[in-house]
């Protein structure tokens, strides 16, 4: 390799390196209205309610640009935003088990847009989840949006 080059790959693959590309969510912590620009000057959108999953795609300062669970590209402001994980259902009805295996007890159903809490990160295909009313189990993760 030309001794010249060596530096500067040496350097591009030290930069390179911490790079992940991690699909991060975050939750509405209150209700808020979401924007077609990074302004509250801009077209408002639509209100979401708090709890619901959004998928980061950008952050700029006092904005996030984020994908709701319909899949629509919109903007917040990130003091809208909590770190506090959840989940929607995105089937019509998921049960909830009290053990991740098909042949567990069921603890409750839930029914398409129900928001769940994240309890634990997934594992073999199922997730652990907690309803706003304390009950908590397992669902599939293919039941559930915001993983």
């Amino acid at each position: 390799m030309h001794t010249l080059l060596r530096p500067l790959l040496v350097t591009i693959l030290a930069l390179t390196a911490g790079l992940t590309h991690a699909i991060d969510y975050r939750s509405v912590g209150e209700p808020a209205v979401l924007f077609d620009t990074p302004s509250d000057k801009g077209r408002p959108l639509f209100i979401v309610s708090t709890g619901t999953p959004v998928e980061v795609v950008v952050v700029l300062d006092k904005w996030v640009k984020v994908r709701d669970p319909g899949g629509a590209i919109s903007w917040i402001e990130s003091a809208s935003l909590s770190p506090q994980r959840t989940l929607m259902v995105t089937a019509p009805n998921a049960i909830v088990r009290r053990a991740p295996d098909p042949g567990s007890e069921p603890v409750f159903e839930a029914v398409k847009d129900v928001v769940l809490e994240l309890a634990a990160p997934p594992a073999a295909g199922w997730v652990q989840v907690r309803h706003r009313d304390g009950l908590a189990g397992f669902v599939r993760v293919t039941e559930v949006w915001g993983l």
